[in-house]
């Protein structure tokens, strides 16, 4: 216990130490604000039990195939999704953070695998976020006749959750007319179009690369990322060790496993976060 204090205060230390600070997340950073965590059937099924009674994980589900030979069952899958990213409100951590950044004016960059727009949400600025699997809050083709990608926020989808259908139209591509699906990238997934993703990309290097010429004291916070889906704690270490040698502060209560000199908190998202942020 006492040596999780010592690592809490050094991370406190370190982000009250640095002039820039970049996010990374994952579905962990999610779970504080009740949204479902997908990390084996059991937990996937508990949110999906018709999906369970067809005998489908999650990576199963969440492939573009089912668009086209199924697109009631994708679109009440994504349909639900999106209404429950809709209707969440993101936790405190999320809060504290973003009050930290205006209060002290650091620069700040997120980068995330979650595809449920908390980040903008709670006041991130949607030119300084990656979703580097897309967003929900998007849509394009199914069978991406052109690289159009077009804003749900207009888009309204009913769904019958009792019996897993979606009620009324689905959304359609305004080009073709054949099912639209969400600008998020699935397994086995050779339909999605990269054009918002790869401009989010572009800016975060343009970020990183003027925080380095600036001599900015980066830090890392990597919140809930886990080691099965490995792309933010790739990219966390990655440009930790190799491309800025500065401090990972890693935030989970399970993978908390982390490189020798960087900080590791075996904790949840919204508890971590609390303890570094709230007294700042």
């Amino acid at each position: 216990m006492k040596d999780l204090q010592k690592k809490i205060e050094l991370a406190r230390k370190t982000v009250m130490q640095s002039d820039a600070i970049l996010i990374t997340a994952g579905a962990g950073m999610g779970v504080d604000s009740g949204l479902p965590d997908f990390r084996g059937n059991d937990g996937f099924w508990r949110e999906y039990p018709p999906i369970k009674k067809l005998g489908l994980s999650f990576s199963q589900m969440a492939n573009p195939t089912w668009f086209e030979i199924d697109p009631n069952l994708a679109w009440a899958f994504y349909g639900h999704r999106l209404n429950l990213y809709r209707n969440t409100t993101p936790n405190n951590g999320f809060y504290h953070i973003i009050n930290y950044i205006k209060k002290t004016k650091k620069e700040s960059f997120v980068f995330t695998s979650n595809v449920d727009g908390q980040f903008q949400k709670s006041g991130f600025l949607e030119n300084r976020i990656i979703e580097c699997h897309g967003s929900i809050h998007y849509f394009q083709c199914s069978k991406c006749c052109s690289g159009e990608i077009w804003s749900a926020k207009n888009i309204k989808i009913d769904i019958d959750k009792e019996n897993f259908k979606v009620k009324g139209e689905m959304p359609f591509c305004n080009r073709c007319g054949l099912v639209a699906r969400p600008n998020i990238l699935m397994f086995s997934d050779v339909e999605f179009i990269p054009t918002k993703v790869d401009e989010q990309y572009e800016r975060f290097e343009k970020w990183l690369t003027k925080t380095k010429l600036e001599n900015k004291k980066l830090v890392i916070i990597e919140i809930g990322a886990g080691e099965a889906v490995p792309t933010v704690r790739n990219l966390s270490e990655s440009i930790a060790l190799n491309r800025y040698n500065t401090t990972l502060i890693r935030i989970n209560p399970r993978d908390f496993e982390i490189p020798d000199g960087h900080i590791s908190l075996p904790l949840g998202g919204l508890e971590a976060i609390s303890k570094i942020f709230k007294s700042l």
